[in-house]
């Protein structure tokens, strides 16, 4: 009796113990509520550059909204590829996103033989946030006060007037591709590491000209390290309204204005894109961050579907890539 009583309280037990670790088992193998985690957001130019500044106002906010850290990465190189690759081979998991541009997501694929990524295949589109215009300055102590002596100059010396760029590919780069061949000179493009240091080479003289975002230059037009000649939109900047656009001065049709957001890689969860879309569009409505951002050149869209974006990007990749294209300017 002994014996049958032992085997059936040892029998009891493990049943007990088998009921309980089932039901552990279960119950950490429910899918844990977004996020449980720290996100990465990667940043495919560098410090202190436009995608930068947004990038790490996103950062800070999103932290706040969602109760997890979001670490901005910088990785800047080869006009954004580096980092859009390493996005679109990342999990699809809604822990890795990134600032993307009118430059990473339709200029490269124009530019670049091999970027390394489809924007749109591999990327899910997340947040479209708005988008900036560039100005034309030239070094403080330049003798040129115009287009059109910039214009002239060029043609008087073919290949000696040179623009600096944040990289390959960057909305720099193009303003300075589109401005030479509507104007029919000879441009030359120095590509620099990121937009601060391409800034600086304008201002040190080191080049001839740059097309830079309003945010990256505006500080220094008012200070007078650099001098402003024009502005890239179809209208005047209100933080630069004594700066005439370039279509006013004589470049009829000119106009670049560079949109940016933020994707993920293809293939993250609809309620994950969805979650991160509502949380994005409610930063960036915000009272304060037009308060913040406003003045320093960016002009923020109003919260955008990811559906909405996506169409933003399928149009601007069907309208710029043959444009660059016939341009021949190429990276590679």
């Amino acid at each position: 009796m002994i014996s049958i009583a032992i085997t059936l309280r040892q029998i009891v037990v493990a049943m007990t113990t088998a009921i309980f670790a089932s039901v552990a088992s279960l119950a950490f193998a429910q899918p844990q509520p977004y996020p449980s985690k720290p996100i990465r957001l990667i940043v495919p130019l560098a410090a202190g550059s436009t995608a930068d500044i947004v990038s790490r106002y996103a950062g800070q906010e999103l932290s706040k909204a969602l109760g997890r850290a979001v670490v901005v990465e910088n990785k800047p190189g080869a006009g954004g590829t580096i980092a859009m690759t390493e996005l679109a081979r990342a999990a699809p998991d809604g822990y890795t996103i990134a600032f993307a541009s009118q430059g990473t997501l339709v200029f490269n694929q124009a530019i670049f033989s091999k970027p390394g990524y489809d924007s749109v295949k591999d990327f899910a589109p997340v947040a479209f946030l708005g988008g900036v215009s560039n100005v034309m300055i030239v070094p403080p102590g330049s003798k040129v006060t115009t287009p059109a002596a910039v214009i002239a100059a060029a043609k008087a010396k073919p290949g000696e007037s040179t623009f600096s760029s944040g990289g390959a590919g960057t909305s720099h780069h193009l303003s300075g591709v589109l401005f030479g061949r509507m104007t029919d000179t000879q441009l030359v493009h120095v590509p620099y590491k990121g937009a601060p240091q391409g800034v600086l080479a304008v201002m040190s003289g080191e080049v001839s000209m740059g097309f830079f975002n309003t945010p990256t230059v505006i500080g220094q037009i008012k200070e007078g390290k650099v001098k402003a000649l024009g502005v890239t939109s179809l209208t005047r900047s209100p933080l630069l309204p004594d700066v005439p656009t370039l279509d006013e001065q004589g470049v009829k049709g000119y106009e670049i204005n560079t949109w940016f957001g933020f994707v993920a890689p293809a293939g993250t969860p609809q309620e994950i894109v969805a979650r991160l879309n509502t949380e994005i569009g409610k930063i960036f409505a915000s009272a304060e961050a037009k308060e913040k951002l406003g003045p320093q050149g960016f002009d923020l869209a109003a919260p955008t579907a990811p559906a909405a974006f996506g169409k933003i990007i399928a149009d601007d990749l069907a309208k710029w890539v043959p444009i660059v294209q016939a341009s021949g300017a190429k990276a590679d």
